[in-house]
């Protein structure tokens, strides 16, 4: 890790170019989950390492826990993300809208169409500190590994997240079970 460091921070071109290459097949492979297109992640390796170059520069890697391989990758996790949300709001109305010839049903999901597990879970998440509530979020409904939550929240190790999530898991729950 201390030679990426040096590399990112004073490394000469070919070798910031055979560091941005291994990182490169590693970043695709996991970035291939998230549907774009290969150029649209392409373009999102090519910043994430800028940044994280930057973030070397800086001194912001100086002292980080985590593989810089696995920093880059929450970089490029996080501009996919705001891809994926910038890109939704903005499907045009003629790829959402039904063709005049295909019958649709329309049917609004109303709060009563929730079983009474699934309301249950709803009312007692929002009781959970917001910790654990970003922590469940990220694992369950992000889908996140351990490594990455570890990355993205700052926790010193994974066995550590593990335990959180566990005993966030837990209280809930607790809470489902024994209501106040």
């Amino acid at each position: 890790m201390k030679e990426e460091l040096f590399i990112l921070k004073r490394g000469n071109h070919l070798a910031l170019s055979k560091l941005y290459e291994d990182y490169r097949s590693y970043f695709m492979q996991f970035a291939k989950k998230f549907n774009l297109d290969p150029d649209t992640l392409a373009d999102i390796y090519q910043d994430s390492f800028i940044a994280l170059r930057e973030h070397a520069l800086k001194g912001n890697l100086d002292h980080l826990k985590s593989a810089i391989k696995t920093y880059l990758t929450s970089i490029g996790k996080y501009m996919i993300y705001e891809r994926l949300k910038t890109s939704k709001s903005k499907i045009a109305y003629e790829n959402i809208a039904p063709k005049q010839d295909e019958s649709v049903e329309y049917k609004l999901l109303e709060e009563d169409e929730l079983s009474s597990e699934q309301v249950a879970l709803r009312v007692h998440f929002k009781k959970l500190g917001k910790r654990c509530q970003e922590m469940l979020t990220l694992f369950y409904y992000r889908g996140l590994t351990i490594e990455e939550i570890t990355d993205s929240l700052g926790y010193e190790n994974k066995n550590v997240v593990k335990s959180q999530k566990s005993r966030c898991l837990k209280s809930l729950k607790d809470l489902i079970k024994n209501p106040l």
